[in-house]
């Protein structure tokens, strides 16, 4: 895999083009999931629109798995013009207060960059919560990837252990929030782009708990190989939140729902993200 890495992104995105052909219209990956997803979630739109947003979402699906590669080999100098931080100084303040801060993210653009780059760009660390693969290979690659710039990684299940561990510690914990949580995970449910959808409520309470800054950070794709950030806050960190109430996954869905319709190609389609339904309450007799 290195000897591809070592490959320019240009003649990369050569090969993503090659990818692009064998998942759309060879293997044809996912694409039920793919097509019905973008139906319901873009109800206004025609066939065609829909065949054509699949098509494309293809394309930067294949161009973002050959990017990923390119981590291996990709300077931070690089790795910095290519992802640029429009407002860092929105992480910057609470840093500067010595703040832990809770970055809510989406699988949008081009994630895996994203982490990466905050790396470089940050004056504070960087810590990105995962689950971790099952195959062993690709797990320990992926991980290489991930943290070769300075960020660390944090296993989903060891996330509360090392907030209390590292409490006070002032750094960024990114978290990938758009995924689906089923009803055994005691979601918060709510309509996301036109459908009902559970999230998970970790961000409320781990927030409350350890009164940390809550900061979208919402991910656009400028150009291929070019993607800016852009912050904003969410929550302080030390307003009370009332029992049963979840404003910060509601003002996050607000945000993704907002990027999303910004770039539709560049959302994870392939994702089963509305597989889950809200369980139905037993009639009272």
């Amino acid at each position: 895999m290195l000897a591809i890495a070592s490959l320019p992104l240009s003649v990369l995105y050569g090969v993503a083009y090659g990818f692009y052909l064998l998942l759309a219209y060879v293997v044809r990956y996912r694409h039920r999931v793919v097509v019905q997803n973008l139906r319901k979630s873009f109800p206004e739109k025609s066939e065609t629109e829909i065949a054509r947003l699949a098509q494309q979402f293809y394309l930067h699906f294949s161009q973002v798995i050959v990017e990923t590669l390119k981590l291996a080999t990709l300077s931070g100098e690089e790795l910095r013009r290519r992802v640029i931080f429009r407002n860092p100084e929105v992480l910057e303040r609470h840093f500067a207060k010595g703040r832990t801060v809770l970055g809510l993210s989406s699988h949008a653009g081009n994630w895996e960059w994203v982490l990466t780059s905050g790396a470089v760009w940050l004056s504070a660390h960087v810590d990105g919560v995962y689950k971790p693969l099952s195959n062993v290979f690709f797990e320990n690659y992926m991980y290489r990837l991930r943290t070769r710039t300075g960020a660390g990684l944090i296993p989903m299940r060891d996330t509360l252990r090392d907030m209390i561990k590292r409490k006070g510690e002032t750094r960024v914990i990114s978290l990938l929030s758009d995924q689906a949580a089923g009803p055994e995970d005691r979601p918060y449910w709510t309509t996301f782009m036109h459908q009902e959808a559970g999230f998970y409520t970790s961000a409320e309470r781990l927030a409350t708990r350890f009164n940390c800054p809550v900061v979208y950070v919402s991910i656009h794709r400028v150009r291929r190989g070019h993607y800016e950030v852009v912050l904003s806050d969410l929550y302080d960190g030390s307003t009370p939140i009332p029992p049963d109430s979840y404003p910060i996954t509601e003002s996050f869905v607000q945000h993704l729902e907002q990027t999303i319709r910004e770039n539709p190609v560049a959302y994870l389609w392939t994702h089963r993200r509305w597989k889950h339904k809200r369980p139905v309450a037993p009639i009272a007799n």
